[in-house]
């Protein structure tokens, strides 16, 4: 199956049924930040506000819209660093069906918790060792035979993509209504499922918005796969973004991404650290580093966006994902405690 915008759509009309949008809040602090002139806007599509905590929820309720019907009594199975399983359990919940999901075992608790809270069965592994013993996906795939389980794909698939671009189906209605116009889309890039439904829904809406996508810079396998020109597989991909190491991008998702992002650029973990702290800050905003890695990039000065003659039309809205706000409160205070030692020893 490909995905069109006609499937975004479908999933938005099942979508609505089990949730409210995400609030795309507008930034006056990163407009001042950036020294944006009055006519240009820049919003935040925070998936925080989801029932889950992350933008994962969408591709699994409309995952599960699917298939549920032919279940039959069947469970369901996946591995998640721990978005996607909480957002597969809440579809679970919803669709009355079982739930089994592989987790790292280091995963933050908050992410447990809220697999375990709408009824999933959770099963961890060392994710340390996992490049070397592939117990992750044995792991998996051991659920789905012994237990007759029909497997998830977090992000590779294509029920999954269209349900995650129901998001950027909601930044171009609202946008639109406002009669504004889009220059810059930025969002994360892990295995590419929420970045290729949002790139389709934007595309869509907004043909002349630069597209561009966000990686950790020792998980950026995206990044040399546009280099390359093939799906690039990274031997053992490492970041505090937990949510942004995937081996590489889906099958489903590379034709998409392929064709329809503009550039992608990468950032450190200090950076993203410092970006924690400062939608904190300036938002009140406890933000899991895969969450906060887009806003990074922008405060660096990684993407061109037409401020001070930097050769890029400076002209239309910037819009910056926040996927996810899941991270335990004593690791957001030792990130932001990391970031204000390093800063105050430069």
């Amino acid at each position: 199956m490909s995905v069109t915008i006609e499937h975004l759509h479908d999933a938005q009309r099942i979508l609505a049924g089990h949730m409210s949008p995400a609030p795309l809040v507008r930034s006056y602090a990163l407009e001042r930040q950036l020294g944006l002139p009055a006519d240009r806007r820049v919003w935040i599509k925070d998936y925080g506000w989801t029932p889950v905590g992350s933008f994962k929820l969408m591709g699994a309720l409309y995952w599960m819209s699917k298939h549920a019907p032919n279940l039959a009594g069947r469970p369901v199975a996946a591995h998640s660093s721990g978005n996607f399983a909480s957002g597969l359990s809440y579809a679970g919940h919803r669709f009355e069906k079982r739930v089994i999901i592989v987790m790292p075992e280091s995963a933050p608790k908050i992410k447990f918790e809220n697999t375990r809270r709408y009824g999933a069965e959770v099963r961890t592994y060392d994710i340390t060792t996992d490049h070397l013993t592939g117990v992750r996906d044995r792991l998996a795939k051991e659920i789905a035979e012994q237990e007759q389980a029909l497997q998830a794909s977090p992000y590779d698939d294509p029920y999954v993509i269209a349900g995650n671009g129901v998001g950027g189906l909601e930044i171009v209605q609202s946008l639109k209504e406002q009669g504004r116009r889009l220059s810059h889309f930025v969002c994360a890039v892990s295995g590419g499922g929420l970045m290729a439904g949002h790139a389709l829904a934007i595309a869509d809406g907004f043909p002349d918005a630069k597209i561009i996508g966000v990686e950790p810079d020792q998980a950026d396998d995206f990044r040399q796969s546009r280099i390359e020109q093939r799906r690039v597989r990274l031997p053992k991909p490492t970041s505090i973004c937990d949510g942004l190491l995937s081996y590489d991008v889906g099958l489903n998702n590379w034709p998409i991404l392929q064709r329809l992002v503009s550039d992608s650029v990468v950032c450190s973990d200090h950076q993203t650290k410092r970006a924690m702290a400062w939608l904190y800050q300036n938002h009140g905003l406890r933000t899991e580093p895969s969450g906060a890695i887009t806003t990074a990039a922008v405060l660096e000065g990684k993407i061109p966006l037409g401020i001070d003659g930097d050769g890029c039309d400076g002209t239309g809205d910037i819009v910056v994902v926040l996927s996810g706000r899941n991270i335990d409160e004593e690791v957001f205070e030792k990130h932001l405690s990391d970031s204000a030692f390093n800063d105050a020893s430069c």
